[in-house]
């Protein structure tokens, strides 16, 4: 017979990202952060290889990228709306954890799967972040797929990318609700 954790299944059933246009400082401390940190690093590991690593964004390595997506954004003729949004997420987070995947070769684990594990570590981050009491968001763009952004930003080896951009700080205003799926259109119950 399982052994319920309703406190857990509340926070799952709950839980809502906070646009990072709504954070502000403060942000979790180093001893705050490494404790989100291991709870990320628990996530689904086929073959423990760690095919991730973290990089904590603070003040001016943050205004760095914001400042690199603009140089880069209006070098490849980007829409300036979107170049400034992607760079003012940057510019106006008190933190952010870039999620680095880093595949491994591996004969147990294909890359795929080293790519989901990198994946849930970021809602690994979010959700500990979350329920630690502070407002986050997981974000990509069109910056962590740019090779350069990624090497001149991040110093990232030629094999490694961005799984997402983990945006932590203390929400501004709680966010209104929004639509989840429905499960009927989603589910398929397949009992033979």
């Amino acid at each position: 017979m399982p052994a319920p954790n309703p406190a857990a299944l509340e926070f799952l059933l709950t839980r809502r990202s906070r646009p990072a246009k709504l954070l502000q400082p403060p942000a979790p401390d180093d001893a705050e952060l490494r404790t989100l940190l291991t709870a990320a690093a628990r996530a689904p590991d086929h073959g423990k290889l760690e095919p991730w690593r973290f990089i904590v964004l603070r003040g001016a390595a943050l205004a760095r990228l914001a400042a690199l997506t603009r140089e880069l954004g209006g070098a490849r003729g980007l829409d300036p709306d979107k170049v400034e949004k992607d760079a003012s997420a940057f510019d106006g987070s008190p933190l952010a954890v870039a999620v680095i995947f880093s595949p491994r070769p591996s004969e147990k684990a294909p890359e795929v799967e080293q790519l989901l594990s990198a994946g849930a570590v970021c809602l690994g981050l979010l959700n500990a972040a979350l329920a630690a009491g502070w407002g986050a968001n997981w974000l990509t763009g069109w910056m962590a797929h740019d090779r350069e952004f990624l090497t001149r930003g991040l110093d990232l080896a030629p094999h490694e990318g961005v799984a997402g951009f983990i945006h932590i700080g203390t929400e501004r205003a709680a966010p209104p609700e929004r639509p989840r799926p429905d499960l009927d259109r989603i589910v398929t119950w397949a009992d033979a």
